[in-house]
């Protein structure tokens, strides 16, 4: 079900997907003073850093009995993220983020530039974000991960997308056991997608914020992003995977 390329990217083959909530690690009162500690510093450097809800990905095991693949979740904050730089800290969160595979008629995805007041300021990626804990006793499922897809496509690109429409394409591990769920749209027209995301800045700007994908390109091919700038660990693996899928059709 994995294959592991040069970049240490996994990838799974995963089409169905089951998540299932486990207790978060139990910290140690030292990992959790300098986890605080981090925090606190990391907000005196950029005030504008919230430690909002986040989910952290506790395991990953592909279940013979129903070929699903099944991700252990736990509910956190951002805060969390900070055990990372704690050295021989007990447990280092992942997180869980989800992505769509935006194709544009003819061939070809849409992928965008993070905007300098993003948490990966210049870094490309597809449209997406962050899975977050769901409210109001309602399951973090694999329907839940697709609304959410589908929301980030249209707050981040300005395209409407049935989450009904969309499928699981694939998933990713990356940097830090990061947990990508990748989703495909159906295509649109290229000419949608950048009337739409212009209309969208410009809104944005009206605001006096701007849009969080502050460019936008098409790509067919792991060469289309050379050129680009940095990129995020999984996109080379999932335009690569896709331009072969398209090409074996």
């Amino acid at each position: 079900m994995t294959a592991t390329d040069a970049a240490a990217v996994e990838f799974f083959d995963a089409r169905a997907l089951r998540l299932e909530q486990v207790p978060v690690p139990r910290l140690s009162s030292e990992e959790r003073a300098a986890m605080d500690r981090f925090w606190d510093e990391a907000v005196a450097r950029q005030p504008a850093l919230f430690d909002g809800p986040a989910v952290a990905c506790i395991g990953v095991e592909a279940n013979d009995d129903d070929a699903a693949l099944v991700l252990s979740w736990a509910p956190v904050t951002y805060r969390y993220r900070a055990l990372r730089r704690i050295e021989g800290c007990s447990w280092l969160p992942a997180s869980i983020f989800v992505t769509v595979l935006q194709p544009v008629e003819g061939g070809g995805l849409v992928v965008g530039r993070s905007a300098d007041f993003t948490v990966h300021p210049g870094q490309w990626a597809l449209p997406g974000g962050s899975a977050e804990p769901p409210t109001d006793g309602k399951s973090l499922d694999l329907a839940a991960l697709r609304r959410h897809a589908a929301q980030e496509l249209v707050e981040e690109i300005g395209v409407t997308a049935d989450p009904e429409d969309m499928t699981v394409w694939g998933v990713t591990r990356g940097e830090h056991g990061n947990i990508g769920v990748h989703f495909l749209a159906p295509p649109v027209p290229t000419s949608l997608v950048l009337k739409h995301h212009e209309i969208l800045a410009e809104e944005e700007h009206a605001r006096g914020a701007g849009p969080e994908l502050d460019r936008l390109a098409i790509v067919g091919s792991v060469q289309d992003l050379t050129g680009l700038g940095r990129c995020a660990d999984f996109l080379p693996m999932v335009v690569s995977r896709y331009a072969g899928e398209r090409t074996q059709a």
